[in-house]
């Protein structure tokens, strides 16, 4: 256990909390129907449960795969190869992955700059069609002496159907403050609203978001996960392509922030995830959010811009 402030939020199981959670950790062994995998969470090499999966029940694939770096992801440790080499190990999942789309079903794909070529070109070869390439700023990140502080990644969205999908655009829209705002010729606000808290206006959202934090010590949605994703980032691609009571399918679940941020939102998960130790803060997290639906940086249906308190 690490030594920890007592203003550290970050998740933690207790001894008696990992006995009771480990009794329902479960595999995959035999083809599942999907009422068998709605809001489970099965702990199990991917590649050993994509074949039971049902076919054509998922509303919406999130996927954050190990990126073409070297991560140490609990006792699994990975490094980084060619793009070709990479490209091959994406392929070996990938193809299997979207089958448990619905026909007018959407699919996002997180990576960093390095390996996005790669995300993309995989797509298309899946006969995806790519719609958009959201690039998101982390605040955090190393500097460096002799090149560029990298604080950017990628998410690609994509599609099964050209035409038919399910996109929500009014669910996602950002509260921006106004700097300069502008009057009808009667004097009233034009596209704004003045609030207790200043003057605001709606937003569509762009394919460049500037407002995610990333999990720290002080968040309660913070693990110890190497790549843990925003359950505010992920709250936006769930809200514009799935709809609610929805399922949402993560492949390489981790600590559980799309299935927890689903349910948050009223949808259904499915994950998988090769961890045990991942599943466990999977799981408390779970229970904790049957209680308490916050999501940080979202609020009264809203996206707000970062540090505005929300």
């Amino acid at each position: 256990m690490k030594e920890r402030s007592a203003r550290n939020k970050t998740l933690t199981l207790t001894a008696d909390e990992r006995e009771r959670l480990s009794a329902s950790l479960t595999s995959l062994t035999g083809s599942a129907l999907t009422a068998d995998v709605t809001d489970r969470i099965f702990c199990q090499d991917l590649m050993s449960a994509l074949p039971l999966l049902p076919q054509g029940f998922a509303d919406l694939l999130i996927i954050d795969p190990p990126y073409n770096l070297s991560i140490q992801f609990g006792d699994l440790k990975t490094r980084k190869s060619s793009d070709e080499a990479y490209l091959e190990y994406v392929l070996s999942w990938l193809p299997q992955t979207l089958r448990l789309l619905k026909p007018t079903g959407s699919v996002y794909i997180c990576c960093d700059w390095q390996s996005s070529p790669v995300i993309y070109s995989a797509l298309k070869q899946c006969g995806i069609h790519v719609r958009n390439r959201i690039t998101w700023q982390r605040e955090k990140g190393r500097g460096s002496k002799s090149n560029w502080k990298n604080s950017m990644e990628d998410i690609w969205y994509g599609t099964v159907d050209a035409k038919q999908f399910y996109f929500d655009v009014e669910a996602v829209k950002q509260k921006r403050r106004v700097i300069a705002p502008y009057h009808t010729e009667n004097g009233q606000p034009k596209d704004w609203e003045e609030t207790d808290e200043g003057k605001f206006r709606l937003t569509c959202p762009s394919n460049f978001w500037d407002d995610i934090s990333i999990p720290y010590w002080s968040m309660p949605e913070n693990t110890d996960h190497p790549t843990q994703k925003p359950e505010k980032l992920l709250a936006k691609l769930i809200l514009a392509s799935c709809p609610e009571g929805g399922i949402v399918a993560d492949p390489f679940i981790g600590s559980g922030s799309t299935a927890v941020t689903a349910l948050k939102l009223n949808r259904h998960y499915l994950g998988i995830e090769l961890n045990p130790e991942y599943v466990l803060w999977a799981l408390k997290r779970l229970e904790k959010a049957k209680s308490d639906k916050h999501i940080q940086g979202y609020e009264d249906h809203v996206f707000w811009e970062r540090n505005s308190g929300k």
